[in-house]
């Protein structure tokens, strides 16, 4: 069986990787070849170009790489096109990859999609490009199956696969030693995002914060993950600049480790919110983005949910204080980080709640979309 599959980013390196790993246990000789990133490539998939070329977000930041990932996507077209795969799989990006998929389609090629673009929260209108680009939505949030279903897309629910590879208990005792973190004393985790465009506009607001909490309570600890050289490189100017006597650690990667060891997280708004949810941490959310995307937002009344925050979402309450654009500042954020640090009886309100939509995305993901994706290969599309 020959399987391609596109992901463009490291959320959707991770869902392709567990889709992969479950598609290998029912087809062990399937070969697999896209884009892929290094979780991907570790469960078997081959990659044609750096999944990080892919990795663009924002309306502006789109703009100024367009045609590259313009060229790109015709050179995919053309290379699946020739390979002919049993099937496609998209993972996320719907942007970049319902038009490869739909034009895949329109040949023969079935084609899957794995993470529905969030059409229940904005772009409604992209339900009718959806129909026309998919045979299969793989859904992992358990709200949008019925919702696709409703605008005659068919829909398999499989759960969440971060769900499925985070324990339904972290210890943060055991994550501290693992990072040489201190042992004793509160530490807050900063996650500003794993995009240039992010560190870029929000390093500087959580390092502002961190030295407003700081500031009023001196015994707290930072840790900082950061995924790639580049972001490190961007942080740390930060740091000197804002806030060079913060005690703080820098840690590549191992930003479950980081969240699991921390009393309170401030986070980007995306999937960071739910790896601290599905980690069972208290959050407080910020996030900025380019001034004319945000006003393109605001301006189309283009949102329809009342959340920016998929924790937020998923119990349906602002459990995760947000603050957004001109909100996401210290002295906003640096109160709430101290108010989780302060009230036991919130955090363990908040535990409770997540702890609970734990469990209902636990849905052993990988093994649920091989299932549908093998159904539909084999003519069952039920």
């Amino acid at each position: 069986m020959k399987i391609g599959i596109v992901a463009n980013e490291p959320s959707g390196d991770w869902l392709g990787a567990a889709v992969v790993r479950g598609l290998k246990e029912q087809v062990p000789d399937a070969r697999f070849l896209g884009v892929a990133g290094p979780q991907m490539q570790a469960a078997g998939c081959e990659t044609l170009v750096s999944m990080e070329r892919l990795s663009v977000m924002g309306l502006t930041e789109v703009m100024r790489h367009l045609r590259e990932l313009l060229r790109i996507r015709g050179d995919l077209m053309r290379y699946f096109l020739d390979w002919r795969p049993d099937v496609f799989i998209g993972v996320d990006a719907p942007d970049f990859n319902l038009g490869l998929e739909r034009r895949l389609r329109k040949t023969g090629i079935r084609t899957v999609h794995l993470v529905s673009p969030t059409v229940w929260a904005w772009r409604a209108g992209r339900v009718r490009t959806i129909r026309r680009s998919v045979d299969l939505m793989l859904s992992i949030f358990p709200f949008e199956q019925d919702f696709l279903r409703e605008q005659g897309v068919t829909a398999r629910y499989i759960g969440h696969p971060l769900a499925d590879a985070i324990p339904l208990r972290c210890d943060p005792s055991e994550a501290r030693a693992q990072l040489e973190l201190p042992p004793q004393g509160a530490i807050v985790a900063l996650l500003p995002g794993s995009r240039v465009s992010e560190v870029r506009l929000l390093a500087e607001p959580f390092l502002e914060t961190a030295r407003w909490c700081f500031e009023r309570s001196p015994g707290l600890h930072f840790a900082v993950p950061l995924v790639t050289p580049t972001l490190r490189g961007m942080f740390e100017r930060a740091l000197q600049s804002k806030a060079p006597d913060l005690p703080i650690k820098l840690i590549a990667n191992r930003s479950r480790e980081v969240i699991a060891a921390a009393d309170c997280v401030l986070t980007a708004s995306g999937t960071a919110t739910l790896e601290t949810l599905l980690i069972n941490r208290p959050m407080v959310v910020g996030y900025r983005m380019s001034p004319v995307t945000f006003r393109l937002l605001s301006g189309l009344n283009l949102v329809k949910v009342p959340y920016a925050a998929m924790a937020n979402l998923l119990v349906g309450r602002e459990l995760a204080p947000e603050f957004i654009q001109d909100r996401c500042r210290a002295d906003l954020m640096g109160p709430a980080v101290l108010a989780f640090l302060e009230d036991t009886d919130r955090v363990r309100e908040v535990q409770s709640a997540y702890r609970e939509v734990h469990g209902e995305l636990r849905r052993d993901a990988g093994r649920a979309a091989a299932a549908a994706i093998l159904d539909l290969v084999r003519g069952d599309r039920s």
